[in-house]
């Protein structure tokens, strides 16, 4: 494989995290707090000290106010919009987001609600898709959501276990090319 064809993410726990991805040639990182609970909205210093530091790698920031499921409240959604426009305002390249309805479904109006605040930055449908009952339904709404990229492992516990529906989901994806091959 050539360099040049593929993108290089790494998720990052830390300023130090987003600076070893940096040397190591990471083309973007997600910053998270809490990642044993799955990742969390890290804090704004963290944020703004990682934005100084990466020169050459995108800072991707994941906004989830807290682990568990990824079905949330009224006052969480305000918090994930407030989040989104501070982070904005930090410069960061891209929000890193997911919001599912209590049956196991995209949250059609919360995410459209949460994209409205994304102006100008990237957008990653994060893990909660490895939660959704129906992943092929689940990727066209992400898609007509704007979305342009889901981080999965084909709802496995491994990308490797989950090639099978990666595979499925690539090729169904219609838009490869404007959601960065739609599943990453």
């Amino acid at each position: 494989m050539i360099r040049n064809e593929f993108k290089i993410e790494v998720c990052a726990n830390g300023v130090e995290s987003c600076l070893a991805a940096q040397e190591g040639e990471a083309d973007r990182v997600e910053l998270c707090a809490g990642i044993p609970e799955g990742g969390t909205t890290p804090s704004y210093g963290e944020i703004k000290v990682a934005r100084r530091v990466l020169t050459r790698t995108r800072l991707h920031v994941i906004i989830r106010p807290r682990g568990g499921d990824f079905v949330y409240s009224p006052l969480e959604i305000e918090r994930m919009e407030e989040d989104i426009d501070i982070a904005r305002e930090l410069g960061v390249d891209g929000i890193v987001l997911g919001c599912l309805t209590p049956e196991g479904g995209i949250d059609l109006d919360v995410n459209a609600r949460l994209m409205e605040h994304t102006h100008g930055m990237s957008t990653t449908f994060h893990r909660a898709f490895d939660c959704c009952k129906d992943p092929s339904a689940a990727l066209e709404q992400l898609i007509e959501l704007g979305f342009d990229r889901v981080l999965t492992s084909g709802q496995q516990p491994t990308a490797e276990q989950g090639v099978p529906l990666l595979t499925a989901l690539h090729i169904q994806s219609p838009a490869v090319s404007r959601c960065s091959q739609a599943v990453v």
